[in-house]
């Protein structure tokens, strides 16, 4: 689901492990488009949830204030109108973020990945290009690439978070949607050198499930490969993929889950269809043996696990992913040594 990035945070800061999150800046869709459109200001959303995710008390209510969607001021959450107004207060969306990280005692630092005002553009499998985070998300079939464009060149990189992942002991890519969260971070100039340069473990955690929109039919195989053709060849150690069965030469199947209607799905391209439209429209991201020897044969170590939170079957268990992320970071430890 599109919360993607902050999920693994609180996994993450739960061992004890010193997090920084690094965020894509090409979101424009819903309240932080509005934002984007009419205050040009850089887009707060997933800023906003980052910070949140990294609270010290999630159960604070001035962290959960900032989640609060006011219907008087169309639908705007009061984080994003506060990272904006901070922004232009202080004339820096670094120092927004700074100050907003101190009001919720932020257990790590949140990046963005360009300061540009980016848009991310894309070409679909079957040869459409789309302008536009928003649009691209809704699209009708699978995406194939997408590029980011600022309006006098290549968008420059926010140095501090180039700095960040040539630091990092693991690099943990998703979950989150493919094209419009985890790739835009990777088009900018300098990231991906960053995570070459890294002496870090590179985890991508591969989505659970499809709802219909930018990766619609892409298997966990055709995800790797999407990631590959967009800078990450050779880069990636681990995939983390999910599967209720043991993957074997004679269980092809990955087992799927049920269906959740749309009141629970937070998912930009679900916003228009009705509860039986999304029951269709929901499947698991199947992987198969082949594939996983096919992933496995170009570098990574492919772990597979039942990852699938029993009450919300489209969103990671945090639980789950704790235990992952642990035998990564012990994996990875193993093999340094």
């Amino acid at each position: 689901a599109d919360r993607g990035a902050p999920v693994p945070i609180r996994p993450l800061l739960s061992l004890g492990v010193q997090t920084s999150a690094v965020v894509a800046m090409a979101d424009d869709g819903g309240s932080t488009g509005v934002l984007r459109e009419e205050a040009d200001v850089t887009p707060p959303g997933d800023i906003r949830k980052c910070l949140v995710a990294f609270a010290k008390d999630p159960a604070d209510p001035l962290v959960r204030a900032l989640k609060y969607r006011f219907a008087v001021a169309r639908d705007h959450a009061l984080g994003n109108l506060l990272l904006a107004a901070l922004e232009d207060a202080t004339g820096s969306f670094p120092e927004a973020i700074a100050i907003c990280e101190k009001l919720v005692d932020a257990q790590g630092h949140v990046y963005p990945s360009t300061l540009d005002h980016v848009v991310l553009s894309a070409q679909t499998q079957d040869g459409r290009i789309l302008d536009g985070q928003a649009v691209a998300c809704h699209s009708k079939t699978a995406l194939a690439q997408v590029w980011l464009s600022a309006e006098d060149g290549p968008p420059r990189p926010y140095e501090p978070a180039l700095q960040a992942i040539r630091e990092a002991d693991l690099i943990v890519l998703g979950p989150g949607s493919l094209f419009t969260s985890i790739i835009p971070n990777l088009l900018i100039p300098g990231v991906v050198e960053a995570i070459r340069a890294s002496r870090g473990r590179v985890l991508f955690v591969c989505a659970l499930a499809d709802v219909q929109g930018e990766t619609w039919g892409l298997t966990a195989r055709e995800h790797f490969e999407a990631l590959t053709a967009h800078g990450m060849e050779g880069l990636i150690d681990y995939m983390l993929v999910h599967s209720k069965v043991p993957l074997r030469a004679e269980s092809p199947a990955t087992g799927s889950f049920a269906a959740i209607s749309g009141a629970e799905l937070e998912h930009a391209s679900t916003s228009d269809l009705n509860d039986d439209q999304l029951i269709k429209g929901v499947r698991p991201i199947s992987i198969s043996y082949a594939d996983m020897l096919a992933i496995q044969s170009r570098g990574p170590i492919v772990i597979s696990r039942n990852l699938v939170d029993a009450e919300q079957p489209t969103w990671h268990s945090p639980f789950a992913l704790r235990d992952a992320f642990q035998n990564v970071i012990k994996l990875s430890r193993a093999r340094r040594s």
